[in-house]
Formats: C-alpha cells, structure tokens, sequence
C-alpha cells in the first residue's frame, strides 16, 4: 500500500458520474494531488443505503464504464474499493434462486436460516421463527428493534426466518381489477372495488390477511386473496451471509478476483466484524473465530495482489485497533477526526500528540481522515478523552448543524455526529486548514473526502428529502462540474489542494519514515518527517490557529504559512 493521498467520493459526487469524476482529476488543478482513490460501492450494482447493498460487484451501468477505471489507473491512480463481507442484497442472484426454488435452490444455506441457527436453542413461535432462550441471547447486540430477522415466502407457501442484522423492507403490490379478476374468478365490478380497498390497503401498510374483504369476498375466497397477494410479495435487505457455506467461500474468492480486475490495490472490508455467528456467543468480533475468517480472506486476497483495510468501530479502550494492527493489518484511524476537533477548539495539542506518538511507538500503519461518508465517529474516543469532553465535541458540533446518531436509542451504545467536517469546524476556512495540515502531517495514509477537500457545508435539504434515517445525506452533497469549477477558485479549496501536493511529492513522507513528535506547549504540535536526506515539519500554534509549513520536494522547497 503506498502511503500518498487517497481521494473518497461516490461515483456521482463530483460531476455526476465517474467519467464526471474522471474530467475533475485531469484538470491542471489536480495535477499530483492523489495517489489513490477511494470509490464508494455504489460503484457496483446496488440497491439500498447508497451501495452498502450489493446484488453484484458488476459496475453500476448508470454510473460507472470500464474505460473510466482504464483512465484511472492512466492518472496513476489505484484503486480502494469495497468488500461488504456480512451480507448481500435480497436482490443478489443467490437470494432470488431461494426465493424461486426453496428447498431445493443450491444457495438454501448461503444464508443464515434463522431456525436452523437456533435449532434446539429456543422455542418456536406461532408466527414460524425460533425465540432463542434468553441466556443464548444475552451477549449479543443488535443494530435495531426487535429480532434480525426477515420472513420470507418458499415456493411452497412455507415462511422461512432469515438473518437480516441490517436493513429490511416487505412490501406489497396492489394488483388492478383485471388482476383480481383473472386470479379469483370475479366480475369486474367486483373486483374493482376490491382493487380500490388493497391499494389503500397496501398504501397503509397493512398485511393482505388483515384487509376486510367479508362484504365482497366469501371466507374461502378470502383465503385465496390472501395467498395471491403473498405470492407477489417483494422485498428489499441486506441478508446476512452463512460463513459456514462452502458456496460462500467460493463467492468470496470471485469477489476479490473481480476487484483485482477492476484496478483495486485496496480492499475494504465493512462490518467483518458481524460475519462470526455462534449460539449462545456473540454476534459481533468472536474471538478466535473473527480473526480466523479474516486470515482467510486475507490468503485469498494475497493471492490477488490485494491489501485488506478491514473496517471495526470500537471504543479506544476496547483496543480493537491495536488487535487489528498487532495482526499485520493497515487499520482505519476512527480516533483522529475526533481528535483533531478537540485539539483545534479547545487550543490544545497533548492528546493529539501522545496519540501520533503511540502510533508510530508501536508500529501501527493507519489510513486516516478527517470527514467520510459517514458521520464523525465519537464513540471510538472513549478512553482516549474525558466523557465531559467528548460530550462538549457532540454539543459544539450539534449546535452547527450536526445531527446525532443513537443506534435505536442506545447512546451509551454507539454514536457518532452526521455533519460535514467543515461545518463542524463553524465553517471556519483557518480551522479547516489548520485541520488538512495536522492530518497530513500524522502517521499515517490521509484519505480526503470530496466534501472536505471543497468545503462543503451541511445540506439539511437533503437530510429533509430524504426522510426517516436520512441524516446522513447532510455531508453527501453532490457537486455540478460548475459548482467545482468555481470552488477550484477559493482560496481554502487550492490551499489543501497545494498542501496534499507536497504530501504526495515530498520524499520525507512514509510509513517508515522518521517521525519526531514535540509539543514545546500545551497549545503547540510540532511534528517533523525525515527520511533519505529530505525533511518536512509542521509548526502548529493552536491558539492562535497559525501554522507554518515546510518540506522538501522534487522541484525545490515547499513553504505554506497560515500567519
């Protein structure tokens, strides 16, 4: 994995497409800027949560050519792609053979049969899924109300319990009159009537055995009604995969084929941490059992000349960070975005300083960022800064638009700030600048979202548009070819653009490069990179929100100064 920038976006952030994407990066402006660049899944065939719902990793046709990865990798860029290890779309061929074939569909135990996992651990239920007895249950953490599960129709009529940890929608299509005639054997005025009922019906969300139907239809005729409107139930979801499957392992390997093929040098692994499943354990980061699915991915991976980022949120104290590096692995930096918001706003560099210095005492090869697609993890703080003080980050940040994520209430859980980092920082061009330069400067691999890198302010128009669970949408703006074309002449975008030049150019730079760490006072971080005779420091006085930075590169010295 080389160490230079790393740019992050959705096929459609900039432009509106990749080729969009494409045309941004060979402008003069971006000449040297990134080294790598990561695509976010919607890049691939998906249906739900902007592409963390897979149906296949062939390329999204709306978005994505294969000419624009060709020319991609012409711009000297590779490639970080993603790998949703947990789960498929209800979509996926492999859930739609179930779907079609039951019983005798090859992929039957590709996922997680609910009753068969619970198999002698419960009792079952009239409505036809297992409850687990409560001691089986008590060490694990789902991700929302209720049970993970999605009941789905067999060919057969039978309702089948499948592992769903994450998204789910059942929905019904209201048949037309003609439909209704030619299933049950009515007469027109009949069943347009009945027509009228099930589409309100279904607009409410109602369940088709729950729609009266006694003053049209005798009791038999209702049962037919009822199983006719089942057999056209649709669904969407992420369904959990079955790690013990043989066809799983096999799919798999053809995953990180096809990626290798698409340019990838890369490979995320999201939510790796929820594929070890055990009765009466956790299901979430088993040990060993975790790490042994991981070795194994990790093998195949070598095999096609890719690194794995396996992707884990977790509390510093937890230490997961430490496992994941302390086992060869390139882990996510989920501390420094958090980190380097307390450091700037509460004028104070100690923490930001120990933590550089534990990463490069102890070896630890990170990717960091400041902004993603997701929110400002917070969470992961704990144990690295006082609950008070991550608690005043959640307060300051909320009071500039930020919205608060709680996993279905449970704050104490998990819980992170949705906003755009430039927001979070009052929108402040010195404080965003401030915060590209300590990131650059910390150990690490920086990975630049678009929004950051244009200085894109939280979009509640869109977090509205979107409804329920769309608060995410707040730091997803995309931006016209015209809009980057005028952001290209702000003082604050070509800033970080001429800083992440002398990051990727200076030869001070690199994961084993030399890395002195001083804070001469609380309010200042000083850090200086040196390697094969060339150096680069960066002197920052928090206090006054200036920085002074200088480094060695091919044509000279670089000198950047926020006086």
């Amino acid at each position: 994995m080389n160490h230079g920038a790393m740019l992050n976006a959705y096929p459609d952030s900039l432009g509106g497409n990749l080729s969009g994407i494409v045309s941004v990066l060979q402008k003069p402006e971006m000449k040297d800027v990134f080294r790598s660049f990561y695509i976010l899944p919607s890049v691939f065939n998906t249906d739900l949560d902007r592409g963390f719902s897979v149906i296949s990793y062939d390329l999204n046709r709306r978005l994505t050519r294969a000419e624009d990865l060709e020319h991609l990798a012409d711009l000297g860029l590779d490639l970080k792609l993603d790998f949703i290890l947990n789960h498929l779309s209800v979509l996926s061929p492999q859930f739609q053979d179930i779907l079609e074939k039951g019983d005798a569909s090859e992929y039957r135990d590709f996922f997680i049969d609910w009753n068969r996992f619970w198999e002698g651990r419960g009792e079952m239920t009239q409505a036809g899924y297992i409850q687990p007895e409560a001691d089986a249950m008590k060490d694990m953490f789902f991700r929302k109300p209720g049970l993970p599960i999605l009941m789905v129709r067999f060919p057969d009529g039978r309702e089948v319990p499948y592992w769903n940890t994450f998204y789910q929608e059942v929905r019904y299509d209201a048949p037309d009159a003609q439909d209704l005639m030619h299933a049950l054997g009515l007469q027109y005025c009949q069943a347009e009537v009945l027509a009228g009922r099930i589409a309100a019906a279904c607009q409410a969300g109602e369940k088709p055995g729950n729609i009266d139907t006694t003053d049209i239809l005798d009791e038999e005729a209702g049962r037919a009604l009822t199983a006719y409107m089942e057999s056209r139930r649709k669904y969407l979801g992420q369904m959990d995969v079955n790690i013990n499957s043989p066809k799983v392992w096999e799919y798999y390997d053809s995953v990180l084929a096809q990626l290798a093929r698409y340019g990838a040098a890369i490979v995320r692994l999201d939510a790796f941490g929820y594929a070890s499943k055990i009765p009466g354990r956790r299901n979430f980061m088993n040990e060993p059992e975790t790490w042994d699915i991981l070795e194994r991915v990790r093998q195949m991976a070598v095999r096609h000349g890719l690194s794995l980022l396996p992707e884990i949120h977790a509390s510093y104290a937890d230490g997961s960070y430490a496992v994941v590096a302390g086992k060869g692995y390139v882990t996510y930096d989920f501390f420094l975005p958090g980190l380097v918001i307390d450091a700037i706003e509460n004028r104070d560099a100690v923490l930001l300083a120990h933590w550089a210095q534990e990463l490069r005492d102890r070896k630890i090869r990170t990717v960091n960022m400041l902004g993603c697609h997701d929110g400002i993890p917070l969470l992961d703080l704990q144990g690295l800064l006082p609950e008070e003080r991550i608690q005043g980050l959640i307060d300051l940040i909320v009071s500039r638009g930020g919205m608060i994520k709680n996993l279905h209430g449970q704050k104490n859980v998990y819980y992170q700030v949705n906003a755009t980092y430039y927001s979070a920082l009052g929108a402040d061009d010195r404080k965003m600048l401030m915060a590209r330069a300590l990131q650059l400067f910390m150990p690490g691999k920086p990975q630049v979202w678009y929004l950051d890198l244009f200085a894109g302010q939280n979009d509640t128009a869109a977090v509205a548009r979107s409804g329920a669970g769309g608060h995410k949408e707040i730091n997803r703006t995309n931006l016209t070819a015209e809009e980057i074309e005028e952001r290209l002449t702000w003082p604050v975008v070509r800033a970080q653009l001429d800083m992440l030049r002398m990051r990727n150019t200076s030869p001070a730079f690199g994961f084993d490069a030399d890395l002195t760490v001083s804070t001469p006072e609380s309010g200042r971080l000083c850090l200086c990179w040196q390697q094969k005779g060339a150096c680069a420091m960066l002197d920052a006085d928090l206090n006054a929100c200036t920085f002074t930075m200088e480094a060695d590169v091919p044509d000279g010295k670089f000198r950047y100064v926020q006086a």
